[in-house]
C-alpha cells in the first residue's frame, strides 16, 4: 500500500525518516514530500536578545526550526565559548518553555533544560506558563516563525504574562514542491493514504493533490496529525478518515489520579466505565484492522507521531 507523507525532514538527523520506516517494517511504501521552505531573518537582533538573558523571565520554543535559528548564533567560536562559559546558565536559571520532543531535543544540545515537551500543543502549554509564572516577570521572550498561530501569544497577554515576540524565520512553499507532487504521482500512481502533517501542507499541497488525482481523490484516504491540520483539512471540506492529536496520554492519567485523590468514593464505578469503555473501543479498533488496511497504516502514523512529535 502506498503512503504519502507530506511533511518535512526531522531537523539535525540523517538516514530514513522514522514514519517512512515504521511503516516499511509493516510492508507498507511510504514517500516523503518536503512541503516547505525556511529563511532565517533578524539573526543579529536574535543573537542580541539571547545573550541578554537578564532582560527576560524566560524562553519559549515551539517549533524546531526557531532552536535552529538560535543555533546559528552560536557558530562563532567566541559566541560559543561565552554562552557555555555564562550564558546557557543564566538561561536555565529561567524557565525555558518547548512544545515536542524535537523541539526538546534540539533545546538540549544548547546545553539547555526544556520544560513542557509533554505538552503537545500550543494551547497546552500556554495553560502550563500562566500556572507557572507570575505577572510581575520580566517578559518571556519567543522566536517564532513567520506563520505562527496567535494561540499562545493572545492567551498569554490575556492573562497579564508579558511576552516579547521575535520572527526568526519566514516560511514559504517550497520551490520544487508541484514538480516534487507530479513526479510522485507519475512514478507511484494516486496514492492510498495521503497524511498532512500541518496547516501549512494542507494550504500548499491540497489543490496540487486534488487536481492530480482527478476522479481517483474520493478512494483517497486521509490523515492529520495534530488537531490545527484536522482544523485545516475541514475547513477545506475535506473528510478525515484519521487523525493523531498531539496532546499526550499522561494529561488522561493525571486527571484520573486527580480524581482518585478528590473523589476516592466515585471513583471505583468511573473505572468501571472507563474499562467498559476500553472494551467497546479495543473491538472496534480491531474490526478495523480486520477489515482495513488504511486503518492499521493510521495506527502506524499515529504510533510513530507519539515518539517524534
Amino acid at each position: 500500500m502506498h503512503v504519502l507523507l507530506l511533511k518535512e525532514p526531522r531537523d539535525g538527523e540523517s538516514g530514513i525518516d522514522p514514519y517512512i520506516e515504521e511503516l516499511a517494517a509493516h510492508g507498507h511504501t511510504a514517500a516523503l514530500v518536503p512541503v516547505l521552505a525556511f529563511a532565517f531573518v533578524s539573526s543579529n537582533t536574535l543573537s542580541d536578545k539571547m545573550f541578554q538573558p537578564e532582560k527576560h523571565g524566560g524562553l519559549i520554543f515551539t517549533s524546531p526550526r526557531a532552536v535552529e535559528a538560535v543555533k546559528m548564533c552560536l557558530e562563532t567560536q567566541q559566541r560559543l565559548e561565552e554562552w557555555n562559559k555564562c550564558v546557557k546558565d543564566k538561561w536555565n536559571a529561567r524557565s525555558i518553555y518547548v512544545v515536542g520532543k524535537a523541539t526538546a531535543s534540539l533545546v538540549r544540545s544548547l546545553g539547555l533544560t526544556p520544560l513542557g515537551e509533554d505538552t503537545g500543543t500550543a494551547e497546552v502549554l500556554a495553560r502550563v506558563i500562566i500556572e507557572r509564572e507570575d505577572t510581575n516577570i520580566p517578559p518571556l521572550f519567543f522566536p517564532c516563525g513567520s506563520i505562527k498561530r496567535e494561540v499562545l501569544p493572545v492567551a498569554l497577554r490575556e492573562s497579564g504574562v508579558p511576552l516579547e515576540t521575535l520572527t526568526v524565520y519566514q516560511t514559504a512553499e517550497h520551490p520544487d514542491l508541484e514538480k516534487n507532487l507530479r513526479n510522485y504521482f507519475t512514478e507511484q500512481g494516486v496514492p492510498a493514504s495521503v497524511a498532512f502533517f500541518s496547516p501549512s501542507g494542507v494550504k500548499f499541497c491540497l489543490e496540487v493533490v486534488r487536481r492530480l488525482s482527478g476522479e481517483q481523490l474520493p478512494q483517497i484516504k486521509f490523515a492529520a496529525i495534530g488537531p490545527t491540520t484536522e482544523e485545516a483539512m475541514a475547513a477545506e471540506g475535506l473528510r478525515v478518515t484519521a487523525r493523531r492529536k498531539s496532546q499526550r496520554r499522561d494529561t488522561s492519567l493525571q486527571r484520573y489520579k486527580k480524581l482518585s485523590s478528590n473523589h476516592p468514593a466515585r471513583i471505583v464505578p468511573f473505572v468501571h466505565f472507563v474499562l467498559f469503555i476500553c472494551v467497546i473501543w479495543f473491538t472496534f479498533t480491531f474490526t478495523l484492522l480486520v477489515y482495513s488496511p488504511e486503518s492499521f497504516v493510521f495506527c502506524i502514523l499515529a504510533n510513530c507521531a507519539k515518539s517524534v512529535l
